[in-house]
C-alpha cells in the first residue's frame, strides 16, 4: 500500500478480556489485522489517571485504581493491566508485491513460516508505515508490529499519553505479542506440513518452543527493544534499531547534569517539562506538510505527547544501562542518517536529515551494544528512515536486505 492510499479509518476498541483475543480488520487497509492485548502491570509500574474536562468523568491510562493527576506533578497510580495492540501484515495478494522487485531480491512470499518479525515504534508515535512491512513480507518473513499501551491504537489518555516510570513496564506486552507469534509460526509450519508444502517435516519436538524473532525498534522503540533483548536473549536473534535513542543528547555528561531531575521526580513525576515543542520530524513525514504518509493526527500528535518529569528518568535510567554494556549475544544492526539539524528554526535541508536526535551520540554509543554491531549511516535519511524520500529509503532497503542476506538467509 503506498502512503498516499493509506486511511486512518476507525481503531478497533474490543475488550479482550472478554475472550481470548482475536484478529480484527486494521485501520491500514484489508492485508492488515490488529487484536488488543491486555496483560497485567508490571509491580510498582504507575499508570496514572487524568480527569477528563467538559463531561466529566475520569479515564485510565492503561489500568485501574489510582489517584488523579492533580496538575502540580502529580503521582502516578498503581494500574492493574495494560493494553497495546498488536498488528500483523497478511497479504491477500502476496504476488503482487514481488513483481516490482529485482529477480535478484525476490524470495518466496511469507507463508507463515519464515522467520517473524516485530517493530515497535517510537516515543508519541504508531505503527503506520506500510511499505516497512511490505518489505518484509515480500521477502519471506512475517511481519507483526506493536502500538504499545497509551500510543496510538491503544491510546487511551493523550494528556499522559506515553507516560511509563520505567521502560520495563513494556516487556510484559512485548511478551504477549511475542507467544501469539510464535504460536501463529507453529500453527503455520504444521499446516504446511501436513499439506505437504513445507521444504521440511514438522518435528513435535518443537511443539511449544518459543521460537526467537527478529526484533526491531525505531527510535525511544529502539531503546526498549535493545533493553529487551539483552534481558530475553533467548527470545531474540536478531536485532535491528532504526535512529535508536541509545544517548541523550550531550552524551554522559548531560546525564549527570540531570541527576536534580531524576530526584525531583521522584516527588513530581508527572510534572510537565518544559522542552521546545516543535513540529519539524512531523512537517518531514505527513502528507499534510512535507513528507508523503497519512499521519493520523489523533495517534501521532505534531506536537507529541508533553514530556513528564517521571518518563524523563525512565529514559536516562535506561540509556545508563546501555553505557553500562548490554553485551548483547545477536546481531545488531543499527541505521542513522548521516547527520543531524537540532535548531530551533525550520529550514528546507531539515527534510534530509534527523531533527530529533544527535546521531554523533548515538553512532558512538552503538559500541555498547554488542560485538557483533553493524552501523549504516544513510544520507538525506530523516529521523524514521524508512519514511524518508523515495531515493533514501530506497537505499536504507537495499542495506536492510543486504544485512538480511548475510546474517539471516
Amino acid at each position: 500500500m503506498s502512503p498516499e492510499h493509506m486511511d486512518s479509518g476507525n481503531v478497533d476498541r474490543h475488550n479482550p478480556r472478554e475472550g481470548a483475543p482475536q484478529w480484527h480488520g486494521d485501520l491500514l487497509g484489508p492485508d492488515y489485522q490488529s487484536m488488543s492485548l491486555v496483560v497485567p502491570a508490571r509491580a510498582n509500574g504507575g499508570a496514572p489517571v487524568s480527569r477528563s474536562g467538559g463531561s466529566g468523568g475520569s479515564r485510565r491510562s492503561g489500568g485501574s485504581g489510582g489517584s488523579e493527576v492533580d496538575g502540580e506533578g502529580g503521582r502516578p497510580a498503581s494500574a492493574t493491566f495494560y493494553r497495546a495492540t498488536l498488528v500483523r501484515h497478511k497479504p491477500l495478494h502476496s504476488g503482487i508485491q514481488e513483481a516490482a522487485m529485482p529477480a535478484a531480491e525476490k524470495r518466496q512470499p511469507a507463508d507463515g513460516t519464515g522467520p517473524a518479525v516485530l517493530f515497535i515504534h517510537g516515543w508519541s508515535d504508531y505503527f503506520f508505515n506500510t511499505g516497512l512491512a511490505e518489505f518484509f513480507t515480500s521477502h519471506g518473513f512475517t511481519f507483526y508490529a506493536l502500538d504499545l499501551h497509551n500510543h496510538g491504537r491503544s491510546l487511551d489518555s493523550p494528556e499522559l499519553g506515553g507516560y511509563v516510570a520505567d521502560l520495563a513496564d513494556y516487556d510484559a506486552e512485548i511478551l504477549a505479542a511475542h507467544a501469539i507469534i510464535s504460536a501463529e509460526v507453529e500453527a503455520a509450519e504444521r499446516e504446511c506440513a501436513e499439506t505437504g508444502s513445507a521444504e521440511k517435516e514438522f518435528s513435535e519436538a518443537a511443539a511449544g518452543i518459543s521460537r526467537p524473532l527478529i526484533l526491531m525498534g525505531h527510535s525511544t522503540g529502539g531503546l526498549i527493544a535493545a533493553l529487551w533483548a539483552h534481558h530475553h536473549p533467548g527470545l531474540v536473534s536478531h536485532l535491528i534499531l532504526n535512529s535508536p535513542w541509545l544517548e541523550i543528547q550531550g552524551g554522559p555528561a548531560i546525564r549527570r547534569a540531570a541527576s536534580p531531575l531524576v530526584q525531583l521526580a521522584d516527588f513530581r513525576p508527572l510534572m510537565r517539562m518544559r522542552v521546545p515543542e516543535r513540529s519539524f520530524y512531523w512537517r518531514g513525514i505527513s502528507r499534510e506538510a512535507y513528507g508523503e504518509w497519512a499521519v493520523d493526527k489523533k495517534l501521532r500528535p505534531p506536537h507529541a505527547f508533553p514530556v513528564r518529569a517521571g518518563w524523563m528518568r525512565a529514559i536516562l535510567a535506561a540509556q545508563q544501562e546501555v553505557a553500562g554494556g548490554l553485551k548483547l549475544p545477536m546481531p545488531v544492526l543499527v541505521l542513522l542518517s548521516s547527520r543531524s539539524l537540532l535548531g530551533p528554526v525550520w529550514n528546507d535541508q531539515m527534510l534530509m536529515a534527523d531533527v530529533v536526535l544527535d546521531v554523533r551520540s548515538l553512532a558512538l554509543r552503538t559500541l555498547s551494544l554488542g560485538n557483533s554491531v553493524t552501523l549504516e549511516r544513510i544520507d538525506g535519511a530523516l529521523h524514521e528512515v524508512f519514511l524518508s524520500r523515495e531515493p533514501v529509503r530506497a537505499d536504507g532497503y537495499t542495506r536492510l536486505a543486504r544485512w538480511l542476506r548475510g546474517y539471516v538467509d
